[in-house]
């Protein structure tokens, strides 16, 4: 079966493959742009559709809006075009969540990345209030809605991402709760109007099964090629080596979060030869025994 032969709910806004990029930083701290600027044409070189700047796995929580907007725009610029931008402007504060959407249209990404608000825990009337305002202050700009439990402490319904497709720019939706009845609760209430991304690179192919358009992944800073070979696959009706391939990545899947991420994907990227710094605290760097497993899964994963 051919790609154009299968159902239209595999139209994917943002492509199949998005990276949510880490930040590199120079040895003082700094934000280093001119690195950021050669990952980004790497990753897009190496099987990545689009990029996710300033996400978590970017460490937004650390970094200034002025050192956001920045980076933002040092990574489309060494883009050019070639991938879809995807600004990080999500926050527990609806007015700098407003703010920040604001100028990421402003900058001329393709998207916001917008996560549940965290920690302040809000009732889905409050959820849904949240994303009606950033989706009102950028009506042009295609958002993500971002829900990842396990970070926030609150979960996004599927009923109340319904109730949000009445904002036209309310266009996907990164599904990071770990279980793929999320993507089959999206897809019951909000069908083809939603395009479903995995959040978890684990559970990437599980979630094609039942749905997902793509993934924002981690993974794909090292194994793009193969992430997007094992999408591919699938959507080429190659169900036996789309399986194959995804049981080839699932080591690398878990090395990558035997630590709380970023700390293992920068020391993946500095065992290849990106030496993006190390995390701002309160993150550390990878410790020794995750450094040794990530370099051995490294060394036992294939070229596609």
């Amino acid at each position: 079966m051919s790609s154009a032969a299968l159902q239209p709910w595999l139209n994917a806004p943002f492509g199949r493959v998005v990276t949510a990029m880490v930040t590199p930083f120079a040895p003082n701290g700094a934000v280093d742009h001119v690195l950021a600027g050669r990952l980004a044409d790497h990753l897009v070189s190496h099987g990545s559709d689009g990029l996710v700047i300033c996400g978590t796995t970017g460490e937004s929580p650390t970094l200034s809006w002025a050192e956001q907007h920045r980076l933002i725009a040092a990574v489309q610029e060494a883009v050019a075009g070639r991938a879809r931008i995807i600004a990080g402007s999500g926050s527990n504060c609806t007015a700098e969540a407003v703010e920040a959407t604001r100028e990421a249209a402003s900058l001329g990404v393709d998207g916001a990345l917008v996560v549940v608000p965290y920690y302040n825990k809000p009732p889905q009337e409050g959820l849904e209030a949240h994303f009606r305002a950033v989706a009102a202050a950028a009506p042009a700009l295609p958002l993500m809605l971002y829900n990842i439990p396990g970070r926030t402490g609150c979960s996004l319904a599927p009923e109340t991402t319904a109730r949000l497709l009445d904002c036209p720019n309310v266009v996907a939706y990164k599904a990071a709760s770990g279980t793929t009845e999320e993507v089959s609760a999206l897809r019951a209430l909000c069908g083809d109007r939603l395009a479903v991304y995995s959040g978890d690179d684990a559970l990437t192919l599980p979630m094609l099964a039942v749905g997902a358009v793509g993934v924002v992944s981690v993974a794909s800073h090292v194994a793009g090629p193969q992430i997007s070979a094992m999408i591919r696959a699938f959507l080429d009706g190659d169900p036996a080596r789309a399986l194959a391939l995804h049981e080839q990545l699932l080591p690398l899947c878990r090395a990558l979060f035997a630590s709380t991420n970023p700390i293992p994907v920068k020391a993946a990227l500095d065992l290849c030869g990106w030496p993006v710094g190390a995390p701002r605290l309160p993150l550390l760097s990878a410790s020794d025994a995750v450094r040794q497993r990530l370099s051995e899964t490294l060394a036992a994963l294939r070229p596609t």
